[in-house]
């Protein structure tokens, strides 16, 4: 009589001949062996990058300290380290930006788009009907590793840049952490973007069922959701102000602030564009408007993890959503 396996297993999963040697155990066995067998090259890859770029994180962290408090105590020194931070750490937290700003959108594209579409344009999805195995199960261990590992590894990314940036959050990019990709690349937004747009791609690999249409597609509603996500920040919390007379420097703004705009306001409070009456008559432009102040609305520093956690919140959202049509399409609908 033939003897059949069910898709997934392995021949070191088999019970062994009596008198044998002991079966080898792994972490990983049945299907969740055979998704990582399938796509081991990418994860690791992941895995690895993860491994250097924390370990570069952490072990500049110690130096980084020194130089802050160096600077901090020098005299004469205040304002100064700007340029020496710049030649010091710049290209450090550049690099690091840039590494968890691109990191979704490349887990998008070469994780989550080819995740489902390739097994469907290479026909081996159609062995899944006729093995033991539920859609259910398969589809849990299709997308739950991979997602589990892409998540794991932007989680400690980001917490190690995050731990490494606060300190000198002051310095970097000259405080503004609201744009330049600081707000997207600390804190929790990297890992709800990475979910996102790794759901996203297999949603779209799972319905154009071509892989390099799916990579196309989502690199494009990555950058889409980008664009999409840089106009939501500056909602995600309640901007707050400093009004003071017109023509005056005005009070600083507390330490670690982001300044987002500039108005001339009238004694009851109504605002006007800043550039109001700075041509023609201003004196006269300014007394038939009533214009007596100027206001600074800006973003406090201590707002960030409120900010962050709400746009989090808001992709993780979205992320529940497409995943729960993914697992739908997958367990009531032809692949």
């Amino acid at each position: 009589m033939t003897r059949t396996r069910t898709a997934g297993a392995r021949p070191a999963d088999t019970a062994p001949a009596p008198g044998g040697p002991a079966p080898r155990r792994t972490l990983l066995h049945g299907l969740p062996w055979l998704v990582w067998r399938r796509h081991r090259t990418l994860l690791l890859l992941v895995l690895l990058t993860t491994a250097v770029g924390c370990l570069i994180f952490v072990w500049q962290r110690p130096g980084l300290l020194g130089f802050l408090h160096t600077h901090s105590t020098a005299p004469g020194a205040e304002g100064a380290p700007d340029n020496s931070f710049e030649h010091a750490y710049g290209q450090l937290f550049s690099g690091g930006r840039q590494l968890l700003t691109w990191l979704p959108v490349l887990a998008g594209v070469f994780l989550g788009a080819p995740l489902i579409a390739a097994e469907q344009e290479q026909r081996t999805l159609t062995l899944v009907s006729t093995q033991s195995v539920s859609r259910g199960r398969w589809a849990a261990a299709t997308i739950g590793l991979p997602l589990a590992v892409i998540v794991l590894c932007t989680a400690l990314l980001s917490a190690a840049f995050t731990w490494l940036w606060e300190p000198a959050h002051l310095l970097v990019d000259g405080g503004d952490w609201l744009s330049g990709g600081l707000f997207e690349s600390t804190g929790p937004v990297p890992v709800a973007m990475t979910l996102f747009l790794t759901v996203c791609g297999i949603a779209l690999g799972m319905l154009l069922r071509r892989t390099v249409a799916a990579m196309a597609a989502t690199l494009v509603l990555a950058l889409a959701t980008g664009l999409w996500f840089e106009r939501l920040r500056t909602g995600l919390g309640t901007l707050r102000s400093i009004t003071y007379p017109y023509g005056s420097d005005g009070p600083a703004l507390p330490r670690g602030a982001v300044r987002v705009d500039d108005w001339v306001a009238t004694a009851d409070g109504r605002l006007y564009g800043y550039g109001t009456c700075h041509t023609g008559d201003t004196e006269a432009c300014r007394a038939r408007l009533g214009i007596v102040h100027h206001v600074a609305q800006y973003f406090d520093y201590g707002q960030l993890a409120g900010m962050q956690w709400r746009g989090a919140g808001i992709l993780l959202a979205l992320t529940a959503l497409v995943l729960a049509f993914v697992v739908w399409r997958v367990r009531r609908r032809p692949l």
